[in-house]
């Protein structure tokens, strides 16, 4: 087990990496270099706009991993999808500015940032299956968090590289040619991922899928047709996590270095403490999932989230180090409440046979409704003189949101529901 987390993990890291990488470069370069004509604040919503894209993609690439995971199995998926998101990674690196080759620039950033969600959407089904569907029931939760890890190290990869660039290049040369240098090294990284997934085994309900030749034959219809209620309610559920990282590690990134003048190296170092303690903290949280039940986390989550995100924009609005830091560290410990236990939670909630299919959707789903608009949104709520109190009322309406979601999903630890399907069975009348 530790060694098929551990290749999870690493691979989800490297495709996070790819992914967070744009969204860095997003909030800090993007929309000079490929919007030059647009004014700041309307160059920075341009490049949120192409961030968002890759969300929109997810969702697609989900379903169409999805379908070879359930029908020829989670390994191809883990290979394919990773692939694909590095290509496109270190294609974003490649692509001349707006200045070189005009409106191209932002059209090719457009494509590969989609390419890159439609590599990323297959990449959360095919990891999080690995370790699920491998794993003892009583520690499933625990070792499907390993791949939950993977966003929080992708993330810090990223912007640990960006940081090092940032503080050792002058702004002119990072402009010119350091903000690329991330995107360059996700092929190295994408190399070292595919040579650590090429022994990965098939899972073992997969292969008892097989071998009794009940493999769906159409995946994403039967999910949409006979659980598009459930398929809703986890899209629904899981958007207070996306909304709530993005507009940490990316709204709150741009809104403090270009409104608030925090240095960018000062801001990025924050971001990053807080992002550490989050992964730090998600095994302990899934452990917890194993013996309270997922359901009870997740409504936590939610709730601390909405109680929090006031605090956290006034926190921030203090351009203070240690005040933002305490700020973000408090938001994303709140989101790790439920993400850590997500990885169980969602295969837990679909039969194996559309597994892949039903929890990647609706993982890619919430994507979109919480990480696709939450910088736009945010940006847009932002601008004006005073806090931007609109952001965080936002924030807080999307775990509202969620935690009616979770009220509405059932509880899926075996060992609980094991144990509740046996006292209701003792108290049944004769």
């Amino acid at each position: 087990m530790l060694r098929l987390a551990s290749a999870s993990l690493a691979g989800t890291a490297i495709e996070f990496y790819d992914f967070f990488v744009y969204g860095t470069a997003a909030a800090l370069v993007l929309g000079p270099l490929f919007f030059p004509t647009f004014s700041p604040l309307a160059g920075t919503l341009a490049a949120f706009g192409t961030f968002g894209v890759g969300f929109v993609a997810r969702p697609l690439g989900s379903a169409v991993f999805g379908h070879i995971g359930d029908r020829y199995g989670r390994r191809p998926v883990l290979l394919a999808s990773l692939l694909l998101t590095g290509l496109a990674t270190v294609a974003v690196g490649c692509v001349p500015t707006f200045d070189s080759i005009g409106v191209a620039a932002p059209l090719l950033l457009l494509v590969l940032r989609f390419l890159q969600g439609l590599g990323l959407g297959g990449e959360w089904g095919g990891a999080v299956l690995l370790t699920a569907e491998h794993a003892p029931e009583r520690r499933r939760g625990l070792w499907s968090s390993f791949p939950q890890i993977g966003p929080a190290v992708g993330f810090l990869l990223a912007n640990g590289m960006t940081l090092t660039l940032s503080a050792t290049l002058t702004d002119a040369q990072f402009l010119s040619w350091g903000w690329r240098v991330p995107f360059w090294a996700a092929g190295v990284l994408a190399l070292a991922g595919l040579w650590l997934r090429r022994a990965v085994e098939e899972t073992p309900q997969f292969r008892e899928l097989a071998a009794q030749g009940q493999r769906a034959q159409a995946p994403l219809a039967e999910v949409v047709r006979g659980h598009w209620r459930l398929l809703l309610l986890t899209g629904g559920a899981l958007a207070v996590g996306y909304a709530t990282f993005y507009a940490v590690t990316t709204w709150a990134l741009a809104y403090a270095t270009e409104r608030l003048a925090v240095d960018r190296t000062v801001m990025l170092a924050c971001i990053m403490a807080a992002v550490a303690l989050k992964g730090l903290v998600t095994p302990l949280v899934a452990v917890l999932g194993d013996r309270y039940g997922r359901r009870p986390l997740c409504l936590a989550g939610c709730t601390a989230t909405a109680l929090w995100m006031f605090p956290f924009v006034a926190l921030l609005r203090t351009a203070d180090p240690l005040w933002m830091t305490v700020g973000s560290v408090g938001a994303l410990l709140a989101m790790v409440l439920s993400f850590a236990v997500v990885g169980a939670y969602l295969p837990e909630l679909y039969a194996p046979r559309i597994r892949c299919t039903g929890a990647a959707v609706g993982y890619n789903l919430g994507g979109v409704l919480g990480g696709a608009l939450t910088p736009i949104v945010a940006t847009a709520l932002a601008d004006g003189a005073g806090p931007p109190w609109g952001v965080a009322a936002y924030l807080s309406g999307i775990a509202l949101l969620s935690l009616a979601c979770y009220a509405l999903l059932p509880e899926t630890n075996p060992a609980l529901v094991e144990t509740r399907k046996g006292a209701a069975e003792v108290a049944a009348p004769a």
